[in-house]
């Protein structure tokens, strides 16, 4: 994928590169508060370094541009990373380890900030070091919350759509029954029914995630602890393994991540695909295109009304060890501006974290997907938050697939899940 403007949003390439990298143990400041390295040099002002992974969509360094002109004293350098998930979060293990005051502003996926936070790295923002959350989506705040602080400034959000042929479904599904008993349409047009991205992968954790969070079930409860062997854990799974086993879901799609689901949809073989927002330029202006004027795009499909998208998306967070705090939060603050958040819409395809953005015709005519994306992030669940999210992932994974495939009954992948996330999350 090399066009500039629809290449893969940074939050879904998290997705699609993050994959098992073990929690580095040890260091930090010593706990959520961070102890006396958070205290510290919160009026600092000064040079900052800015740590994010590789700008592919060309963001970074305008924005960075922009605030060095008007703060030559107090200088931002962004230090770019490389564009994968694994290495970007072992790279700022790494520093925050070693206690680097030279990463003073750094890129956060969603899923990172309960590690991060409950290792005491990053500055909790409250108090002096606040920030107005109040114009913002929801979801993308709580995803930047650990144990009720705010802990990173929401950047940027990302929400799955389900895309649909509107040449042949003149209505689309608002519930899975709905979309399920559509999917004698595609046996009539001699194509599969809908497919996500089901290959071993962490696409495959934010699939089941989604399918179980849709059906009303949850992977952990509100306390961190796993909550999977209920009904309605199994229902969201059983979906997934129903739909594989009965062909409704083809047996092609057990080896597809976000490319290969959207090569799908896009050379006509799919009726219904779940993927992220990036799809919808690729598939409305690359030559290759069988479907350029024939889809549509609606919120995921749930029990009885919009699923529970997997929520995608990155934060800003400032290092305990940062020299320079009050220059970090001010430029969190100018990353969150209403003109910042425009330019990563518009530039970028990546999702505001500003409410009202949604609501922008000129932003809408640009990006027409925007309202419906709305829907998508504010009925959207992150995946599990907790300091262990490798381990989840994992047994998430190992379980999953198999249930998918027919390898394994769905409820003995699920009390196998919820035995092992126990055993790893101690």
């Amino acid at each position: 994928m090399k066009t500039r403007k629809y290449l893969l949003p940074v939050a879904a390439a998290g997705v699609l590169a993050l994959s098992l990298s073990a929690c580095a143990g040890g260091g930090g400041g010593g706990g959520t508060s961070g102890g006396g390295d958070a205290a510290a040099n919160m009026d600092g002002r000064g040079p900052i370094t800015y740590v994010q992974g590789k700008d592919n969509n060309n963001v970074v360094r305008p924005v960075v541009e922009k605030w060095n002109a008007a703060h030559p004293d107090q200088k931002v350098t962004f230090k770019e990373q490389t564009d994968n998930a694994d290495q970007q979060h072992d790279d700022l293990v790494q520093h925050f380890q070693a206690k680097d005051a030279g990463y003073d502003v750094v890129s956060v996926d969603v899923v990172w900030t309960a590690e991060f936070a409950a290792k005491g790295w990053l500055q909790p923002l409250k108090d002096k070091m606040a920030i107005d959350t109040s114009k913002m989506l929801k979801p993308p705040v709580d995803s930047a919350t650990y144990k009720g602080t705010l802990y990173a400034a929401p950047k940027d959000s990302d929400g799955a759509m389900l895309y649909y042929r509107k040449d042949l479904v003149p209505t689309p599904p608002k519930t899975w029954d709905e979309m399920m008993g559509m999917c004698s349409i595609a046996k009539s047009n001699n194509m599969g029914c809908y497919s996500g991205q089901f290959k071993k992968y962490e696409g495959l954790t934010v699939n089941a995630s989604e399918a179980i969070n849709s059906a009303g079930g949850s992977v952990l409860d509100k306390d961190g602890k796993p909550n999977l062997n209920t009904p309605e854990a199994k229902a969201g799974l059983e979906n997934l393994a129903k739909a594989y086993a009965n062909g409704e879901i083809p047996k092609e799609a057990i080896t597809f991540q976000e490319e290969e689901s959207r090569q799908a949809f896009q050379s006509g073989k799919l009726l219904f695909l779940r993927n992220w927002p990036y799809a919808y330029g690729l598939m409305a202006t690359e030559g290759a295109s069988q479907v350029k004027d024939k889809f549509g795009v609606v919120a995921l499909p749930g029990k009885s009304g919009p699923g529970a998208s997997t929520l995608g998306g990155h934060s800003a967070g400032i290092s305990v060890y940062s020299k320079n705090k009050a220059t970090a939060l001010d430029f969190l603050k100018f990353i969150n501006s209403e003109e910042t958040q425009k330019f990563y819409a518009t530039q970028g395809s990546l999702a505001p974290v500003l409410a009202a953005l949604y609501d922008d015709q000129e932003l809408v005519a640009k990006l027409p997907y925007l309202p419906v994306l709305k829907t998508s992030i504010e009925n959207a669940v992150p995946r599990p938050v907790t300091p262990f999210y490798p381990a989840v992932t994992k047994a998430i994974q190992d379980n999953a697939y198999p249930a998918i495939k027919g390898e394994k009954p769905v409820e003995a992948a699920l009390s196998d899940m919820q035995k092992s996330i126990e055993t790893q999350s101690k």
